[in-house]
């Protein structure tokens, strides 16, 4: 009876101290940084330069490293600035296409597959310093040259912490090389409104962008296919967008439920209501299809091969 009762306190105070030792550890509560960070981002940079987008010539992927982590090792976490990752931007940069740029909020995953890996539109995701550090999470100690794997801060902990701040300086470089016409993908789903402020594109895309390179500025407002429609071209937060940019002088277009932008949104949800075909849409013999849900897998493929002949450049 009493080894039992003693074994039980002894096993409460090992998970006791088993907690209490994991919260020490963590000093943020934002996810540490991601293991074999190296590793995947030079991997990335080879990737990138030989098989996404050789175009961009030669870059030296190791020094891009180098310069990437020297932005914020050794330093407070929360004392991370823009401009300590101008030598990583100055290695990684490349042209941006005109007419390709695409801006976002609220639909990430949405842009990645529409941008197509640069194929369609070249997202900020899809240039080197943006593919550099997509879904990845970084940062280090101060005093030390180690990366914190166990916690990082949030951007409501510090706002400048290592990750927002590469982004920041990402979303700058990204609107001051942009030219032509410009695409902005938003959610008229999102919690909110489809432009959110404060937001990357309201505070650092914005105005950064090179009004005597852009020719206009098409909007496209999209739902989700099973969310709200809470904001659309011309009111609420889109119009505050509209309004912005047209008084900063740019030509302004705005289309809600972009219809090549809902054909691939409904890959997925084929039966939805939402995924109703137009006269103006053709089957691959270039026959009209008829209006109805892409129920069948012939719509369905003829509604495929009709997006590519749209998309892709």
């Amino acid at each position: 009876m009493m080894k039992s009762l003693f074994l039980s306190l002894f096993l409460v105070s090992v998970l006791f101290m088993n907690s209490f030792s994991e919260v020490q550890g963590r000093k943020w509560k934002g996810e540490g940084t991601t293991q074999n960070l190296e590793s995947i981002v030079i991997g990335r940079c080879y990737d990138y330069i030989r098989v996404v987008n050789p175009a961009v010539g030669k870059k030296n992927c190791s020094a891009i490293w180098e310069a990437f982590k020297n932005a914020f090792i050794n330093k407070d976490p929360c004392s991370i600035l823009p401009k300590d990752y101008e030598l990583f931007i100055n290695l990684s940069l490349h042209t941006i296409p005109p007419n390709k740029s695409l801006f976002w909020e609220n639909n990430q995953l949405l842009v990645n597959s529409f941008a197509g890996r640069g194929r369609r539109y070249m997202s900020l995701g899809d240039t080197l310093f943006g593919f550099f550090g997509d879904f990845l999470n970084w940062c280090g100690q101060a005093n030390s040259t180690g990366l914190d794997y166990e916690s990082c801060p949030t951007t409501k902990e510090c706002e400048n912490n290592a990750v927002e701040s590469f982004w920041r300086m990402a979303s700058i470089t990204y609107a001051q090389h942009s030219s032509g016409v410009i695409h902005v993908l938003l959610n008229g789903s999102a919690v909110g409104g489809a432009y959110p402020e404060p937001g990357f594109f309201a505070d650092y895309e914005i105005p950064n962008l090179q009004k005597d390179k852009i020719s206009q500025i098409v909007i496209w407002v999209v739902d989700d296919i099973q969310g709200p429609d809470i904001d659309s071209c011309g009111t609420h937060t889109v119009k505050k967008l509209e309004n912005r940019l047209k008084t900063l002088g740019y030509d302004v277009t705005c289309t809600d439920n972009y219809k090549t932008v809902m054909f691939l949104l409904c890959l997925d949800y084929p039966d939805d209501s939402k995924c109703t075909l137009s006269s103006s849409v053709f089957s691959v013999d270039g026959s009209p299809l008829s209006d109805g849900p892409l129920n069948d897998m012939g719509t369905i493929w003829s509604v495929v091969v009709s997006l590519l002949r749209v998309c892709i450049c």
